[in-house]
């Protein structure tokens, strides 16, 4: 399963019946799954409805909206992102800059599967050009989320400048992300991904990179 992946959605018959939560479940599985794979925009509800095997109705009833399905599918996928963050710095608690490396090579096993699309909030960035717009502004708040962390484990780490160290890793991230859906996922630039950071931390906190 990749960085950001849910599970994949299981085409339901048409016209089952399903309680709300049910449906909602179904709904936001689908969504999930199309989203991710084929764009916000390309998408259509009339895809999700037919993936999560509900009728049109039932989505309504769920979310008044195409945009309020967006921001659910986004806030579902905040959660599992920071899920995959939290369970890779959990692997050497008390030990930040074993953190930040081991989140980069876990980075690199999820951006090396083959069906990767890289970070939604990216791609959703890319759809939506406003950056006023809720979807845009949802993208910012989980980039800050996530450069705050950086930096929290950068000063942890005894790095002389942890925002720096905290900007690099962040750039080197989304690095990954883009490298991803150009070069194509597992590619040269990705796998080289955890020795820079390597580089990167010892750099910072003035010690050796570990041989990797």
């Amino acid at each position: 399963m990749s960085d950001n992946e849910a599970p994949k959605a299981v085409r339901r018959p048409r016209g089952a019946q399903t309680a709300g939560p049910q449906a909602q479940q179904h709904l936001l599985r689908a969504a999930s799954e199309l989203f991710y794979r084929d764009g916000v925009r390309t998408v259509g509800v009339d895809a999700v409805v037919e993936r999560a095997g509900v009728n049109k109705m039932s989505l309504y009833r769920q979310f008044s909206s195409k945009d309020e399905l967006v921001m659910a599918y986004l806030e579902q996928k905040d959660e599992q992102f920071f899920g995959y963050v939290e369970k890779s710095f959990a692997k050497h608690p008390g030990e930040p800059a074993k953190q930040l490396q081991q989140y980069f090579d876990d980075l690199v096993k999820r951006a090396s599967v083959d069906d990767y699309r890289g970070c939604p909030f990216v791609n959703v960035s890319v759809e939506f050009p406003d950056p006023q717009h809720p979807a845009r502004q949802f993208v910012f708040r989980n980039k800050q989320r996530l450069m705050a962390r950086l930096l929290e484990l950068s000063v942890a780490a005894g790095a002389a400048d942890p925002q720096a160290l905290a900007n690099a890793l962040g750039l080197l991230i989304e690095g990954v992300y883009a490298a991803s859906q150009t070069f194509g996922p597992g590619c040269g630039p990705i796998v080289v991904a955890p020795k820079v950071t390597a580089q990167l931390i010892a750099a910072a906190c003035g010690s050796a990179p570990p041989v990797r």
